[in-house]
């Protein structure tokens, strides 16, 4: 007897654990996730190179910008030290 219920009781667990099992993967869908991250891995491999054009542009473009307004705090200062060009035509 207390092996036909200990039986009973195990099943009862393995189709508890089935069933959460199969709610858990209608859920989450650990699949549609898998490819949904390997065709984006994709898509950022493909476009990584436009990516990093956009970067160095914005990264010259920056360094423009900068290298311009130190260039303009350079002329309206009165140390000379700070006026390369300027100091230069002088001499």
């Amino acid at each position: 007897m207390f092996q036909m219920e200990a039986l009973q009781t195990n099943f009862k667990r393995f189709v508890n654990f089935c069933m959460y099992t199969k709610n858990y993967f209608t859920r989450k869908n650990p699949l549609k996730a898998f490819v949904t991250d390997i065709i984006a891995g994709i898509k950022d491999a493909l476009t990584v190179r436009t990516k990093l054009k956009m970067a160095t542009y914005r990264l010259n473009y920056h360094k423009y910008q900068l290298n311009k307004m130190e260039a303009l705090i350079a002329e309206n200062n009165q140390h000379n030290f700070l006026k390369g060009k300027n100091l230069n035509e002088t001499r």
